[in-house]
């Protein structure tokens, strides 16, 4: 699939705003969306079609040391075509350059692809979080990659 890899901006808000309403049961909105833009811990990727539409996004937050996935979402018409992974591996340069010590997220753990995606790619399972998703009631799997650190 042809894609490009882009920080978000004010004209995505509205399209990634409807992603999140299909992929998510407490989705966030354009505004939440918004205030993203100007918060300078945050960094937020959309993936874009030929045609520079949106076909998925990603957002974390680099905070001191650590990096934080708040959501990745891929409309399911683009899934398993590599949309996901190349959002991931925007995100894990995003922590490595930012000097972080690793990137972690939560995910539901009836989300055997998005595990298997995450897994592939260097993270491991390092906790739960007990009846942390709504709308389905579920645990969230913490999955975290840590760096190695290289003596100077």
């Amino acid at each position: 699939m042809n894609m490009t890899i882009a920080r978000m901006e004010e004209h995505h808000i509205e399209a990634v705003a409807d992603l999140e309403a299909m992929c998510f049961s407490t989705p966030w909105t354009e505004d939440n969306l918004r205030s993203s833009l100007d918060n300078k811990t945050d960094y937020f990727f959309v993936a874009l079609d030929e045609d520079e539409d949106v076909i998925g996004y990603i957002g974390v937050s680099v905070v001191a040391d650590s990096c934080f996935i708040n959501n990745i979402a891929v409309y399911p018409a683009c899934r398993r075509q590599g949309v996901g992974t190349a959002l991931l591996k925007i995100a894990i340069l995003t922590a490595d350059v930012n000097g972080t010590e690793f990137i972690s997220l939560e995910v539901r753990e009836s989300n055997a692809a998005a595990i298997a995606l995450y897994t592939s790619l260097g993270f491991e399972e390092m906790g739960r979080r007990k009846n942390f998703y709504r709308r389905p009631q579920e645990d969230a799997l913490i999955m975290t990659k840590l760096f190695v650190k290289k003596d100077n």
